[in-house]
């Protein structure tokens, strides 16, 4: 059907181009972002970082929750080659007995060995008493002494003196207290002066420890549900890989069934949170992506 003035539909669009072509003529059009471009604008806005408040000053170090999550990250993925002489199953220098987590270490067991000489391999691996970071670790590595120790009941009992110098990596606890920038090892019997212990494991943030005397202790790397009911957290000696570093997700009741007991380093600097509102994370998407599932945790060394 025609137009009321008799003009036809197509008529009147070319008019109507006609006289926008005039009027953009005159006034320029205003330069526009696609949509596309609008929405990614608006999507990355910077987050401010949270407001921290120091630790304690009488503590032995100071860092922020950030800082205390690298450090465990660059021990969990570090990278280095081994070699056979790397290894050993036997007897070092002074008579104390190691064994090392390299591939040809009980194969047939839960708790095998896991490193392959020749080859690249990711993350420092445990060594009883160990106390390395990555650099006094390729140090140690290149100077021919051997890759990790494991634990066992026998060096449980001796304690100190079942720790060899002639191997190198980090234990559970060496491990957290590189993680916490202690200047000394602290174990798991020495943590809980540095620390307050928490009310509550829902107080439980990032760079908190959950600790058991005697036994273990574990980094507290955030929850992995909103619900509050699974944690992040990194260890070395635990499942499923048991002799090298890691970031893993439990359930929290499955943890604390085991005894753990829920801790804040006394120099870990807090974020102030508002009412109502939760603490910002700290692992990203990517790392949280790299977390091994334990539904059934055990307290990880023998």
């Amino acid at each position: 059907m025609g137009q009321p003035n008799g003009t036809t539909p197509w008529l009147n669009f070319t008019m109507h181009l006609i006289d926008l072509t005039r009027l953009t003529s005159q006034h320029p059009p205003m330069k526009c972002l696609p949509l596309a471009s609008l929405l990614l604008a608006t999507s990355c806005v910077p987050v401010p970082p949270p407001v921290l408040v120091p630790g304690d000053a009488s503590a032995p170090s100071q860092l922020t929750p950030g800082e205390s999550l690298a450090i465990a990250q660059r021990l969990a993925s570090h990278a280095w080659r081994p070699f056979a002489h790397n290894i050993l199953h036997g007897k070092d220098k002074a008579g104390i007995v190691v064994n090392t987590p390299d591939i040809s270490h009980e194969p047939q067991h839960e708790r095998k060995g896991w490193w392959v000489p020749g080859e690249v391999n990711t993350g420092v691996p445990y060594k009883w008493g160990g106390f390395d970071d990555p650099a006094t670790f390729d140090a140690a590595i290149a100077n021919g002494l051997a890759g990790g120790d494991v634990s066992s009941p026998a060096k449980r009992r001796a304690d100190n003196a079942a720790v060899s110098t002639q191997a190198a990596g980090v234990d559970c606890s060496g491990f957290v207290s590189r993680c916490l920038k202690l200047p000394t090892v602290h174990d798991t019997t020495q943590l809980p002066a540095l620390c307050t212990e928490l009310p509550s494991t829902r107080d439980l943030r990032p760079g908190d420890v959950l600790n058991i005397p005697h036994r273990h202790v574990l980094l507290c790397a955030g929850w992995s549900n909103p619900e509050h009911t699974w944690l992040y957290y990194y260890e070395t000696g635990g499942g499923p890989d048991y002799w090298k570093p890691g970031l893993k997700q439990a359930p929290l009741d499955a943890l604390l069934a085991l005894g753990y007991q829920p801790l804040r380093y006394r120099g870990m600097a807090r974020e102030l949170v508002p009412s109502g509102k939760a603490p910002q994370e700290v692992l990203t998407r990517g790392v949280k992506a790299t977390a091994v599932v334990v539904p059934n945790p055990t307290v990880g060394e023998p």
